[in-house]
């Protein structure tokens, strides 16, 4: 069972201009397709070449794999980042807005805390909210950490690795996280992940 690239889930202009079209061209079409084909080439004729990419990003973890935990990993956090953003502004709603104002004192803190941990995240990583503990909370993961496995629920993630803004904003993240944060995140699938009993799973 090759990993798949699944498609974009809206058109590649569909957030400019926070994230434009040669951003999403490049950053989807080589980045994302270049950890899918690199998986694909180190699993091809193993034991994992069966195993859904949750099993393969364990298994490399686990046998300290740490290129085909790279490539694999990465593919799972971009597909949950694709799918954590969208073309039109959202907000949290009921149950899940009340746990955001009782945990951060309201939306715009949450907003503001993932701001202040992504721009302070040092170097190439992620920004996420989770469910840690039972509670939620913002948390940062350097390279290719991922969440895709274990007790925390991630429920977004933004991309904090250059690619993923420097043509549209060149060095400035700052810019980047208000920019996606305040127009872009998909809180919808937030929501979802909330309410689902297990983490989200990449598309076969």
């Amino acid at each position: 069972m090759a990993i798949t690239l699944p498609p974009l889930p809206y058109p590649d202009t569909a957030l400019e201009p926070a994230i434009s079209a040669t951003t999403l061209q490049t950053h989807h079409g080589k980045h994302h397709k270049a950890y899918v084909d690199k998986t694909n080439a180190a699993i091809e004729g193993t034991d994992l070449a069966e195993t859904s990419l949750e099993g393969i990003i364990a298994a490399a973890e686990r046998n300290g794999d740490k290129g085909l935990f790279n490539n694999a990993a990465q593919c799972w956090n971009h597909a949950f980042y694709w799918n954590s953003l969208t073309p039109e502004a959202t907000a949290p709603t009921g149950e899940f807005a009340s746990l955001i104002d009782n945990t951060f004192g309201s939306f715009d803190k949450l907003k503001e805390e993932l701001a202040a941990q992504g721009a302070a995240h040092f170097a190439s990583g992620w920004v996420w909210l989770v469910v840690k503990g039972g509670k939620l909370a913002v948390e940062q993961t350097h390279d290719a950490a991922t969440f895709s496995v274990g007790e925390i629920k991630p429920l977004l993630v933004i991309d904090l690795w250059e690619h993923a803004y420097y043509l549209d904003h060149k060095n400035l993240r700052p810019d980047y996280l208000k920019a996606v944060i305040d127009k872009h995140l998909n809180w919808h699938f937030a929501t979802e992940n909330m309410a689902h009993e297990g983490i989200w799973t990449y598309p076969a």
